[in-house]
């Protein structure tokens, strides 16, 4: 081997090997990646069933259900279009409460109900997830022109 084929084959090795470590970093960037999906969204089959997801909306007032002596509670999650059930088992954040937003990371289980393994609540009344407040923007402006007398 001349000694240009040998730098030749050293580019190349080394090319392969970046664009390997790249694949490699790409793939587990696009693992640890959550999603969000608005109840409308996960009503439209949009949201993955297999893969953990952020869904965020309003807790829905009258909603809250906890089983006495244990951490479970089941809530629902609103975005004033569709509605979605969720089960999460734990220690719900000292802000959590029904009419406020918030945003659950999890699964969604077999029977159509989001199995939460994160709740996180808003921190202040004047703060919405941007997330949140995006998914509501039009389904609020579309209630509001109905109350105004836009609607029919």
């Amino acid at each position: 081997m001349t000694p240009r084929q040998k730098r030749m084959a050293t580019v190349a090795a080394i090319l392969v090997g970046v664009g390997i470590a790249t694949a490699f970093a790409l793939k587990a960037f696009n693992q640890n990646l959550l999603y969000y999906y608005s109840p409308t969204q996960v009503e439209a089959g949009e949201a993955p069933a297999a893969r953990s997801i952020r869904v965020g909306g309003l807790v829905q007032n009258g909603s809250v259900q906890r089983a006495p002596g244990s951490l479970e509670v089941q809530f629902t999650l609103t975005d004033f279009a569709h509605t979605l059930g969720v089960s999460y088992t734990g220690v719900l954040p000292d802000l959590f409460r029904e009419g406020q937003g918030v945003i659950a990371r999890g699964k969604m289980g077999g029977n159509g109900v989001f199995v939460a393994e994160e709740v996180l609540a808003k921190h202040d009344e004047n703060y919405m997830p941007p997330e949140v407040k995006d998914s509501l923007k039009p389904h609020t402006e579309a209630a509001q022109a109905m109350n105004s007398g836009g609607g029919t």
